[in-house]
């Protein structure tokens, strides 16, 4: 029974994991605290939720399709929101502030558009796994092996890419980075395209297994701030050991206090 519940805090982990690297990629490099992400979450699922019901795409197209529109939404608040902000030299905290704004924006017409009920992908009886007293459902085995393939694609990249190594760069001093003749405004637009993809891909994961709905986006993003906070800020690979921390953590203490 215990390992039972080691398994699913890993899975549990993987995800929060996702949308950790999400947020902490803005978070290192720009410095912006991304509340906003909370609402590009719920977003990302209810676009996996109308190609794959109202439009009645196959649930991989679906899932795809909607993480494209997830990376195009982060990348526009960076352009719509933030980019105008740095222009003006505003502190953090008014991006912070223009960042609430906005989640509110966004989640506020999702609910116009979808309504605030609870939302099912699919509701079919799927396969499970069994592995010796371990079950693991076929959503959560898609969460595993999709959710720890990105990572490690995530962690080659960040550790030894050239662009890895600028991002890395960018986190660590902005000015040294624009003085060395690199172009800072490129780097934030593709931060904010990898943050939609990882974003994206955490919701449409999460939302195939349990459902969605519009008020979905607070708690996933404290959890990830938690687990940023947990492998170290300014830093992007520990926030997965943070992510895996933390599920664990959660999944053994409904394990030991019901």
């Amino acid at each position: 029974m215990l390992g039972q519940f080691i398994i699913n805090g890993i899975i549990k982990g993987i995800l929060y994991s996702l949308l950790a690297i999400g947020f902490a990629l803005v978070y290192n490099t720009t410095k912006v605290f991304h509340v906003a992400a909370a609402a590009i979450y719920v977003f990302a699922a209810f676009m996996f939720y109308f190609f794959a019901i109202v439009i009645g795409w196959p649930v991989a197209i679906a899932a795809l399709v909607a993480i494209a529109f997830t990376m195009t939404l982060s990348w526009m608040s960076e352009i719509a929101v933030y980019r105008p902000l740095r222009q003006r030299k505003a502190s953090n905290n008014v991006a912070m502030i223009a960042s609430i704004g906005l989640m509110i924006v966004i989640i506020n017409l999702l609910a116009i558009f979808f309504g605030n009920e609870t939302k099912v992908i699919d509701n079919t009886i799927h396969r499970i796994f069994v592995l010796g007293n371990l079950i693991v459902t076929t959503p959560q085995m898609w969460q595993l092996v999709v959710g720890a393939f990105c990572i490690i694609v995530f962690l080659l990249f960040i550790g030894l890419s050239d662009w890895g190594v600028r991002l890395r760069a960018l986190s660590v001093d902005t000015v040294l980075y624009e003085t060395l003749g690199y172009d800072t405004s490129k780097a934030r637009s593709l931060v904010f395209l990898m943050s939609g993809a990882f974003i994206g891909i955490a919701s449409c994961l999460s939302a195939y297994d349990i459902g969605l709905d519009a008020h979905i986006g607070m708690n996933v993003l404290i959890n990830a701030m938690v687990a940023m906070i947990i492998g170290g800020v300014g830093r992007f690979g520990t926030c997965v050991i943070g992510g895996i921390t933390l599920g664990v953590l959660q999944s053994l203490t409904v394990y030991w206090f019901s």
